[in-house]
């Protein structure tokens, strides 16, 4: 299995800087179109966890929009030709704390698409 072939590696990269263009704009299209439109795509996120394409578009409608924030470290990898991961911390404005994104992409026919995503915010740990 070739890992970070650099064409799909360009395509995946593409398709995250498209979702974080849409996050910060709350452009609530753009971001329904690169999720996968299915009862099997998952978001569990700081305050809320979502089972199905119809839960995370419901949640989108009604959160009147992301917090801003401020990318820090990116790490997108593809594995073989249609499995990707994109991890991702961040800084919200106004807060010192570091958020993590994971998301699980997968090429179909119509592109890249976001099965399942997980975004937490780092607390204090044990």
């Amino acid at each position: 299995m070739m890992i970070d072939d650099p064409v799909l590696l360009a395509e995946v990269t593409q398709a995250f800087e498209a979702y974080e263009r849409a996050l910060m704009a709350d452009d609530v299209a753009a971001l329904d179109a690169l999720f996968h439109a299915a009862p099997t795509t998952n978001r569990y996120g700081v305050g809320e966890v979502l089972y199905g394409i119809d839960a995370i578009r419901d949640f989108r409608k009604g959160r009147g929009g992301s917090p801003q924030r401020t990318l820090g470290r990116v790490v997108i990898t593809v594995y073989g030709d249609a499995f990707a991961t994109a991890d991702a911390e961040f800084h919200r404005e106004g807060s010192d704390r570091r958020g993590r994104q994971t998301q699980a992409w997968v090429k179909f026919a119509d592109g890249w698409k976001v099965v399942s995503a997980h975004v937490s915010l780092e607390g204090t740990t044990h």
